[in-house]
């Protein structure tokens, strides 16, 4: 079976706690180079759904595992290797015509988002390149960014005002010929200078719009 994290011998290997910034840009990440991680959608607690990070080398960069939990309540925690709450995710009260939105917030505060992201309602395209899924605006709209692709082909971008991309979601090629990974299994790329805890905080909140976590989603399976 090819290994999804390498150097992952425990559960809880030690790590440096993900740096959170005041705006997108300064994450922590190379400053020349892309940051490449691998999301796993898998929790590290046994019967608990949730989100597994990794970076090249194999390390536990980030993780969520009251994804279930969270749903329900509307809150979403996002941790680093260490269980140290880094973003804290929390569905906004709106009504149904204007669409689905969400308030970001560093480590676990309640006031003052950093950021929100809200659900594109005017959904056309198809689910291609061009398709925008959602809106996302830094607090005191500093920045605008724009969600594009399908979530469901493990096909998106992050890009800014300037139609520069970001963060792109891409399907993980395996190592070997013949083997592949399901949808559960995909790359984050990170441009340099834009914060990845929020690129996953961004992986997160599309996978509660478009993927099977969503409760529209839920229903149609369950038709």
């Amino acid at each position: 079976m090819t290994k999804v994290y390498p150097n992952a011998a425990s559960p809880l290997p030690p790590a440096e706690p993900a740096a959170v910034t005041e705006n997108f840009s300064g994450g922590k990440g190379d400053d020349r180079n892309p940051t490449v991680l691998t999301v796993w959608k898998k929790s590290l607690l046994f019967n608990c759904d949730g989100f597994t990070v990794y970076d090249a080398r194999g390390n536990l960069v980030y993780r969520v595992d009251n994804y279930i939990s969270g749903n329900r309540a509307g809150e979403v925690v996002l941790m680093d290797a260490s269980g140290n709450s880094l973003l804290t995710i929390r569905r906004r009260k709106k009504l149904r015509l204007l669409g689905d939105s969400w308030s970001v917030y560093d480590g676990e505060t309640a006031v003052n988002p950093r950021f929100s992201v809200e659900k594109n309602v005017n959904l056309v395209g198809g689910g291609s390149s061009k398709t925008v899924l959602a809106h996302v605006a830094e607090k005191n709209n500093a920045s605008v960014y724009g969600i594009e692709g399908s979530y469901s082909q493990r096909r998106c971008a992050v890009y800014d005002g300037k139609r520069r991309q970001v963060a792109e979601i891409k399907q993980k090629e395996a190592p070997f010929k013949g083997v592949a990974f399901g949808t559960d299994i995909f790359n984050l790329v990170v441009q340099p200078g834009f914060d990845a805890a929020v690129a996953m905080a961004v992986v997160i909140l599309v996978d509660q719009m478009y993927g099977s976590s969503s409760p529209r989603r839920r229903r149609r399976l369950s038709l």
